[in-house]
């Protein structure tokens, strides 16, 4: 690490130049391919990807991405000639805008039951020639202008569908430029130099643009949804700041201790360096874990997060340097520039609250824990009530025209139309047929059903579909509950005694099926990033308590904020307030990233406070003395970092989406809790109370494991020397 920030101060020029030079190649070849996202939630093998499968083979050239115009008027009928007449028209003119395969109107024959039973809703399908994936937000916003058209004199009209839910995709970065703003603020507070300030905003903007970039890139090679630039983005402003801001503070503190500026800032990244190659890593890792999944959805958003991690880390440790070289004494205030200069360098020892809070946490180390593990409990009670499920247009804000198509349908025809099951069979001989015909019957008589459509044959006969709406809503429990009569009964038995085979998917059953998938493979991912978690830990500090404890606080952090979650998205706690829709479901994949995440980012936290604990621990075999001080000189850093990533995490609730404003109110109150709770009080408290055999590792484990550290070399073989030969007392204490 010393060799490559040298390398990096002697050429700072050229450092920056390459850095630059990377941010502007990989933007240029991004804006040049363009994005290519999927959202494409199915899962081979299971019941709904059979159905896909089969659909798309039976009936090919039918996958265009279908939206619905809703209209609907408060006096009189729909079928009144003024409303018929303009309506009309309305839908000629859309049928003829380009990209527009079909328009099937509620007047025609094909779409009578397009109309409600009161006559006062109505709808038309519009039937786009290519996938959702594949239009463009000119294309749809085109179908917008036009249906508005027709509103006006009592007749309110919408529109819903995943095309027209383009055109309420959010322009603008605000949520970016509040963060980042917001972390400006906090670090110029903190510094008092504003180019000290401004470097750990500099140099994350860097590292995130070019992996937000590289990941438009990233989507022509493998899946990638479209939330994972976003999400990247979040991740990377909220590590890129922090991991600079550690090394902005190491380096600030050389340069009072009377170090030259190209010193100072070479041994920051040779010490607070290592531990942010180290807390990356473990960020990777964490996300990385995703893969053990074999989920193609979840592949490119691991590698995505990752791919900005390990980019906002190499800036962190390679521009960072050349850009304190650049600023040289700048990087101090002009207050401690003087004071530098009038009295030369002046030990800092840990004063102010840090300190007094640190003493206060040794001498009730058994009342604060305490309080300190009923707030978490408390927090992580809502969590036993997650509902796993997907949101939809139902879940979007009330002013969006998605959600008032979404509820107008539903108020017409009933909850079940905005998520229909599509029941697809492949027809072997005249048996499967007459079998099928007699479905739709059975189907009408089945609990939980609403309407059933007639029988549709494809051009060769051997494969049927038929649609059957619920009568609940498509996230709710009882719609879950038809799905699994459907296929364990209903459709067994209407097959019984043939080969008739029928498959029940669209994309309600889509959903319960990838969120079935994702509850059963959750356990062994969670267990698998727990224990390289703590593997990475025990090499690092050579002791079983330490990773043992942090796995323990990872899971508090975790259950606490997903605690927090469904009280506000799935309990609908200030969800409409704050502009993030209707409560409902917790999305499926939310606990595999979020735990990633927020694994990775706990570890972060643990690093710079136990490594300078460890630190002390070396130097002086005591401790209470290390708990105390290594609380005392992190705190204030770990605080202000704390500060800075839970307002770049708050900040992407601004975004509009409401994926991306879950992971941020899930990440911003993880990292509060780590920071504020556990960190600065609940470990300080257990470290105490466990004394000396915080650091105990069975002699034998110690031979064998491989020794790589977060401390420099020179400090590893000093304090290593020191104390060789020496024992542990029951209060901590080394002893001869």
């Amino acid at each position: 690490m010393a060799a490559l920030a040298r390398w990096c101060i002697d050429h700072r020029l050229v450092a920056v130049l390459l850095w630059l030079l990377a941010f502007g190649g990989v933007s240029a070849a991004a804006g040049i391919a363009g994005p290519a996202y999927s959202n494409d939630y199915g899962v081979s093998g299971t019941e709904s990807g059979r159905a896909a499968s089969l659909l798309e083979e039976g009936f090919r050239g039918t996958g265009g991405d279908s939206n619905t115009i809703v209209w609907h008027t408060d006096r009189g009928s729909v079928r009144a000639t003024g409303v018929e007449e303009r309506v009309t028209g309305m839908l000629d003119e859309v049928a003829e805008l380009p990209g527009i395969a079909a328009v099937i109107s509620p007047y025609d024959d094909e779409g009578a039951d397009g109309i409600s039973e009161d006559g006062r809703t109505a709808y038309a399908t519009v039937t786009f020639d290519k996938p959702a994936e594949d239009i463009t937000e000119g294309e749809a916003r085109a179908v917008v202008d036009t249906a508005r058209q027709a509103a006006g004199d009592g007749v309110q009209v919408e529109l819903g569908g995943s095309a027209i839910a383009l055109t309420e995709a959010p322009a603008s970065h605000t949520a970016e430029i509040v963060g980042v703003a917001v972390a400006a603020v906090v670090l110029f507070l903190a510094f008092g130099s504003l180019a000290a300030s401004l470097l750990p905003i500099a140099t994350a903007l860097v590292g995130v643009g070019t992996a937000y970039a590289g990941i438009v890139l990233l989507g022509h090679a493998m899946t990638v949804a479209d939330f994972a630039p976003m999400l990247g983005m979040l991740v990377g402003l909220g590590v890129g700041i922090d991991y600079a801001l550690f090394i902005v503070t190491r380096h600030r503190k050389n340069l009072k201790r009377g170090l030259p500026v190209a010193e100072a800032a070479r041994n920051a990244v040779a010490t607070t360096g290592r531990a942010v190659v180290f807390a990356g890593a473990t960020v990777c890792i964490a996300l990385l874990g995703m893969l053990i999944l074999r989920l193609g959805f979840l592949n490119g958003v691991a590698i995505a997060a990752s791919l900005t991690v390990v980019l906002t880390v190499a800036a962190s440790v390679t521009l960072l340097p050349a850009l304190l070289s650049f600023i040289g004494m700048r990087a101090l205030s002009r207050r401690e520039r003087r004071k530098l200069a009038e009295h030369g360098p002046q030990p800092e020892p840990p004063t102010g609250f840090a300190a007094r809070w640190s003493a206060f946490v040794e001498r009730h180390p058994k009342l604060l824990g305490g309080i300190a593990a009923v707030v978490m409990l408390v927090l992580a009670l809502p969590t036993l009530g997650l509902h796993l499920g997907t949101s939809d247009q139902g879940n979007h804000p009330a002013t969006t025209t998605t959600r008032k198509a979404y509820d107008l349908l539903a108020d017409g025809f009933g909850p079940g139309v905005n998520g229909p099951l599509t029941l697809v069979a492949e027809l072997d001989g005249a048996d499967d047929r007459l079998a099928l015909t007699a479905l739709p019957e059975a189907l009408r008589d089945t609990p939980g059903v609403e309407t059933v459509s007639p029988v549709a044959y494809n051009a060769s006969g051997d494969t049927a579909v038929l649609t059957v709406v619920p009568d609940s809503a498509p996230q709710s429990q009882q719609t879950s509950d038809l799905v699994d009569r459907l296929r364990d009964d209903v459709l067994p038995r209407a097959g019984h005694g043939t080969s008739l085979e029928v498959h029940v998917g669209g994309v309600t059953a889509g959903y319960d099926d990838f969120a079935q998938v994702i509850i059963g493979k959750l356990p062994l991912f969670v267990g698998v990033v727990i224990a390289l978690g703590c593997l990475l830990l025990l090499l690092a500090f050579r002791s079983i308590g330490i990773p043992l404890k942090a796995a323990a606080m990872n899971v508090a952090a975790v259950a606490a904020a997903f605690g927090i979650v469904v009280a506000v998205f799935q309990w609908g706690w200030g969800s409409e307030l704050l502009g993030l829709g209707r409560a409902g479901p917790i999305e499926p994949f939310l606990p595999v990233i979020a735990v990633s995440v927020l694994f990775g980012l706990s570890m972060d936290y643990q690093v710079f406070l136990v490594s300078r604990m460890y630190e002390e621990w070396l130097e002086t075999g005591d401790n209470r003395r290390a708990v105390r001080v290594g609380l005392a000189e992190t705190s204030r850093v770990i605080n202000s970092a704390a500060v800075i990533m839970i307002a770049v995490f708050l900040a992407f609730v601004l975004s509009g989406d409401r994926v991306i404003a879950m992971f941020g109110i899930g990440l911003a109150a993880a990292v509060a809790l780590d920071a504020f709770v556990l960190r600065t009080l609940l470990v300080p408290a257990l470290m105490h109370l466990l004394g000396g055999a915080n650091w105990w590792l069975p002699r034998w484990l110690d031979r064998i494991l491989p020794r790589i550290s977060i401390e420099t070399p020179e400090a590893r073989a000093t304090t290593g020397a020191r104390i060789a030969g020496q024992r542990t007392s029951e209060d901590g204490e080394l002893v001869p």
